[in-house]
């Protein structure tokens, strides 16, 4: 059994239970931005995460243990997602992406924000044009070091 199928039979289950993210993330005690990448083959679950996980989920010991090996990180199939709500963060990423690097160095200098030491919270913002979708994302700023 690989992490791709465990995710896949993660996600079955979850609708078959009619559950939702934040309801698994509750039960182990994370955000339910964490909750979803790593049931989704993105983080590693402790034993007691993943037991948790599993017994809520039906799933089999097996499974158990996949979630908790540190998988490939990396989710999207292609080096241009299709999906369009992916392919609008790449959009964002190529229309932003200078004017994030230039802000962010002449704010903080030479560096990079951390995808490691990193928090997202996602809300949905209620508007009377159409609600709208609030992703605040927090890394550490790493700066290059010299030596």
């Amino acid at each position: 059994m690989t992490r791709d199928d465990v995710t896949e039979m993660i996600v079955i289950h979850k609708q078959r239970k009619q559950l939702t993210w934040p309801q698994l993330a509750d039960a182990i005690d994370c955000s339910k931005e964490w909750t979803t990448a790593a049931l989704l083959g993105q983080m590693t679950l402790n034993a007691k995460q993943a037991e948790i996980v599993g017994n809520l989920l039906d799933l089999p010991e097996q499974a158990v243990q996949q979630l908790q090996v540190v998988p490939f990180k990396g989710s999207v199939p292609s080096a241009i997602p299709t999906d369009p709500l992916i392919y609008r963060f790449y959009e964002l990423v190529n229309v932003y992406g200078t004017t994030f690097k230039a802000l962010i160095h002449e704010e903080f200098g030479d560096g990079i924000m951390s995808a490691i030491d990193f928090n997202m919270d996602l809300k949905r913002e209620s508007d009377p044009n159409g609600d709208r979708v609030n992703i605040t994302m927090s890394g550490k700023f790493l700066p290059y070091k010299q030596y």
